[in-house]
């Protein structure tokens, strides 16, 4: 995929450090700029999940700061590149834990979460919004995560089961090895596991890589009724093409993290048929009103934002978080305790048609799945 000059470059939205000076006191106070730092991919093999979902919170939040952001305070988000790397995100959260910031938002993956969780734990910096369905960001229960997507074992469940009732029951898997893809595989394989079914076979890919030789061997040789794919989109896209140039006729699934549109936009004609699960309400049907939300808000001023799953997971992230912002300042000051108390007090409730729910005891917002497919000409349909 080309590489725009956006995500050649250092990204950096918001403040830096030296603009940080009297934050704590403002964030003591309640005044001011309230920040928020991200850690993500923006250049490298995954750099358009990190790209895309930044560009949809941010257009949340630059249209929420030209009314005014919540309480006369602004909402900015501080970007560190970190291209999927866990060493490199450990690293901008250090600093970004250093510079005093209000709370990390949007983190893109699994192994990078994983890298930060000791670190914002240890500070007790709240951790909004992360990019991944992994377990162990949600199990054992951490006040400081709040989650707005679907667990991978729920997305991977609404798979098998699609694939089980179509009477595919030879179910192999390809996935990352590292921490999101052995996750991935964690839920294929209790899915299975609960219809007294195991994977008929599985195969690796390395990180940032699209060295997919052996898997496919492995794979094909197998003669599964479906692959299930737990990578990101340059990898699984480079298996996708493998696997049917070695003669595999089989079904093609993914979860979401691959990166909806930049799987699609990787594997081109080839992509038709390839089923994606998906968190979040599709982007490109305004029957829902947060589609539309989305969409006007684009038309309005996100000349930079392509309609797609990965930017409209960032939006909807930014449109909750917002909420539980809202249910702070009715204090009167906005603090990490009060933003906390705040989005475990939305409860159960719909936001622009999204069904949330937080509590002192879950902070798992959503447990929406469905599935989408491509169509081989650059689009996605559910």
């Amino acid at each position: 995929m080309k590489q725009t000059a956006l995500g050649r470059r250092q990204f950096s939205i918001g403040v830096g450090a030296a603009a940080l000076g009297g934050f704590q006191v403002a964030q003591a106070q309640g005044e001011g700029r309230i920040v928020l730092g991200q850690s993500a991919a923006f250049t490298g093999p995954a750099a358009q999940l990190g790209l895309q979902f930044n560009l949809g919170a941010k257009l949340f939040f630059d249209q929420l700061n030209a009314q005014g952001g919540v309480g006369r305070r602004t909402v900015e988000i501080r970007t560190m590149d970190d291209g999927y790397e866990p060493d490199r995100c450990a690293e901008n959260t250090k600093k970004l834990i250093a510079d005093e910031v209000f709370a990390l938002f949007g983190y893109i993956g699994t192994p990078t979460s994983l890298a930060a969780l000791p670190l914002f734990t240890q500070a007790k910096v709240p951790f909004f919004g992360p990019f991944t369905g992994a377990e162990a960001l949600r199990q054992p229960f951490n006040r400081l995560i709040f989650h707005v997507r679907a667990s991978y074992y729920e997305e991977t469940a609404l798979i098998v089961r699609q694939l089980t009732n179509l009477g595919l029951k030879k179910i192999a898997v390809f996935y990352q090895n590292d921490a999101y893809g052995k996750a991935g595989l964690d839920g294929v394989t209790k899915a299975l596991t609960e219809l007294k079914l195991a994977p008929v076979a599985t195969a690796t890919v390395e990180r940032n890589s699209v060295d997919v030789k052996a898997a496919t061997e492995k794979l094909v040789a197998a003669k599964p009724d479906a692959v299930v794919q737990i990578a990101a989109y340059a990898g699984s896209a480079a298996f996708v093409r493998a696997a049917r140039k070695a003669g595999f006729g089989g079904t093609f699934y993914n979860v979401s993290f691959v990166g909806t549109q930049a799987l699609a936009d990787e594997l081109g004609k080839d992509g038709a048929g390839v089923v994606v699960s998906q968190v979040v309400p599709s982007p490109y049907q305004p029957s829902r009103q947060i589609t539309r939300e989305f969409l006007e808000a684009i038309k309005k001023g996100g000349d930079k934002v392509q309609a797609n799953y990965s930017s409209m997971e960032g939006y909807v992230a930014a449109r909750v978080f917002t909420e539980g912002l809202r249910q702070a300042n009715g204090n009167g000051k906005i603090t990490r305790d009060s933003l906390i108390g705040g989005l475990e007090g939305l409860g159960t409730q719909t936001i622009s048609g999204f069904q949330v729910s937080y509590g002192p005891n879950d902070h798992a917002a959503s447990h929406f799945v469905e599935m989408s497919m491509l169509t081989g000409d650059g689009r996605v349909r559910t």
